[in-house]
């Protein structure tokens, strides 16, 4: 049990980052009342509207001498700033970017990234990026005056540039191509794309069944794991008795049905049946071993 009032602000920081993860990363680009560009990236990031566009992202207090950052006085003083996204091949200049460097100094130049010129707003884009967003400052709201505080930066998207070779034939963004990496606690990142994506397929307009209307049998199989189980409270509905006589008429089935272990081997068939994509197929075998579960 941790009490955040009684935990020291760096290990409640660390705590913090390493249970809300992966967050997304906003790599800022702003620029002063001068024009010097800042680039600087940032994981307290979402998206948090889409009519309107609204991105936030938070600039906290630096937690050992309070003193706020650079891309917090460049907004306050222009209220502008690209959000760019961060893929694996950039991921590395991305964290060079994060060194506080001096107010005068380019990190555009120290990080070895392209600065492209935007069409809405004055901060440049980072060309390396796979997606940049233009965005309006809409509101700065601060969150505390100590070391650690953050200032929510509330901003509106007003224009956003796509690379098209992260777009797929359904005009949708493919994951894969786009290879974003996520920030993690302490000096962990982890990268979105190959086997690390995974799709839920989940209407939410459909009433699923859920898990309480699984029979018991099903609740606590020995085998399925939660996620498996999932699969079956996730169905609207069961399979029809016709179903499930041809279903019982299979050999292998109708062999299991009539063993002592049944029910073991009934649980493993419908499981390798789920991992196939067969969840129907795999609800039919699992009301099957339903009567031989004690």
């Amino acid at each position: 049990m941790i009490d955040p009032k009684q935990l020291a602000v760096k290990d409640l920081h660390q705590f913090i980052l390493g249970t809300v993860a992966p967050r997304p990363i906003a790599f800022a680009s702003t620029v002063d009342a001068q024009g010097v560009p800042n680039l600087a990236p940032y994981s307290f990031f979402n998206a948090f509207s889409s009519n309107p566009p609204v991105l936030v992202f938070s600039s906290n207090r630096k937690v050992n001498d309070n003193q706020t950052k650079d891309t917090l006085h460049n907004i306050r003083e222009t209220g502008e700033v690209v959000i760019n996204s961060v893929n694996f091949s950039m991921m590395r200049q991305m964290a060079l970017a994060s060194v506080e460097y001096p107010a005068s100094i380019d990190e555009f130049i120290k990080s070895g990234l392209t600065p492209v010129a935007s069409d809405l707003v004055k901060p440049f884009r980072v060309a390396e990026s796979p997606s940049q967003m233009e965005c309006k400052v809409k509101d700065i709201i601060t969150l505390g005056d100590q070391g650690g505080a953050g200032h929510l930066i509330i901003c509106d998207v007003i224009r956003m540039h796509i690379h098209e070779a992260v777009i797929d034939e359904q005009n949708r963004i493919d994951p894969h191509r786009m290879d974003l990496v996520g920030r993690m606690g302490r000096a962990y990142y982890v990268r979105a794309s190959g086997p690390a994506v995974y799709t839920v397929h989940q209407p939410v307009n459909e009433m699923a069944m859920g898990f309480d209307q699984l029979p018991e049998s099903i609740r606590r199989s020995p085998v399925l794991t939660g996620n498996e189980i999932a699969e079956i409270a996730a169905l609207t509905e069961w399979p029809s008795q016709p179903a499930l006589d041809l279903l019982s008429l299979e050999p292998a089935v109708a062999e299991l049905v009539l063993q002592e272990e049944g029910y073991m081997h009934l649980h493993e068939l419908a499981r390798k049946a789920i991992i196939a994509g067969s969840v129907d197929r795999a609800a039919g075998i699992l009301l099957l071993a339903d009567p031989l579960y004690t």
